[in-house]
């Protein structure tokens, strides 16, 4: 295994960041940690890359021991931090040169690695980095923490505030880099990444409440999950909210995402229920359950 996390727990004071949190990610695998702000990613990152003491627990990356061999993990493996954390008055070739030279290498030597990334931004070599869009600036910290070619990849919330073409180019270079048979971990609130993990945990308050490939995990979905649409979308929740049979309730884009409790459920019910809260143009039709219905469901 390229990490390996038993019973880690972190507290801040009467705060509990982490509780408990075990899990395993093979060499080579695209491993995904979900969740919204505040859930504990940022905290579980910052232990296994040794910046950060666990209360208890342990956990191992690469081989080596988050404590024990704190320096061997450090030259083994790549981190980019959620916030840029770059020399923003340095130059694109500038940081690489210097991160390049923290770790007795070159940029020719590890070319290979971040070659699809680096053509991207070399035609801006000579350009700050404070003065980069957001995109660019993701780019240039991959670069700079694979420089060193890592056998372990972590990559904190690596898209947010980054445009939706950025965002997919940058999961595009994750998949090629997995193919170099790196091992990453990665975090994200948006659930609409999560489908593009081998492996996912999802992760709230510090808990994991459930690991498995993002196929799986939207299998597990206990009930079947209907798209509701009405002509007034405020008073459709409010009244979906109010129905007394209304096992879940949650918009989602266009729709709202609606469970019933009963086991006998008929759409036609609901449909004369929404009526006499004189909504129109109802629609209610059984749609397939997303990664974040799964997760909404299990952090009830």
């Amino acid at each position: 295994m390229s990490i390996s996390v038993s019973n880690i727990s972190k507290s801040y004071k009467n705060v509990t960041a982490l509780q408990d949190i075990s899990f395993e990610v093979k060499k080579g695998e695209l491993f995904g940690l979900i969740g919204p702000d505040g859930a504990g990613k940022t905290t579980l990152f910052r232990i296994l890359t040794t910046l950060l003491f666990a209360d208890k627990g342990s956990a191992i990356v690469a081989n080596y021991d988050v404590v024990k061999d704190y320096k061997s993990i450090r030259n083994s493996v790549g981190y980019m931090p959620g916030k840029f954390s770059l020399y923003q008055d340095l130059t694109i070739e500038e940081n690489l040169n210097f991160f390049a030279t923290i770790f007795g290498t070159t940029i020719e030597e590890n070319y290979d690695l971040i070659k699809d990334i680096y053509i991207q931004i070399a035609p801006f070599k000579d350009r700050k980095a404070g003065k980069l869009s957001g995109g660019m600036k993701q780019k240039l910290a991959l670069c700079c923490a694979l420089i060193h070619k890592p056998e372990v990849l972590f990559l904190d919330e690596p898209t947010t505030g980054v445009d939706p073409v950025s965002r997919k180019e940058f999961w595009d270079m994750l998949k090629r880099l997995q193919k170099k048979d790196i091992t990453i971990l990665v975090s994200t609130p948006y659930m609409d990444e999560a489908e593009l993990c081998d492996r996912i945990a999802l992760i709230q308050d510090g808990k994991i409440l459930e690991i498995d490939t993002p196929e799986s995990i939207v299998k597990h979905y206990p009930k079947p999950i209907y798209n509701v649409s009405a002509n007034n979308m405020y008073q459709l929740i409010n009244s979906l909210n109010a129905y007394e049979f209304n096992h879940s309730v949650y918009p989602f884009g266009e729709f709202v995402h609606y469970t019933d409790s009963r086991t006998d459920f008929n759409p036609e019910d609901l449909k004369a229920y929404l009526k006499t809260k004189k909504l129109s143009n109802i629609a209610i039709e059984i749609t397939k359950a997303t990664i974040e219905d799964t997760f909404m469901e299990l952090a009830k």
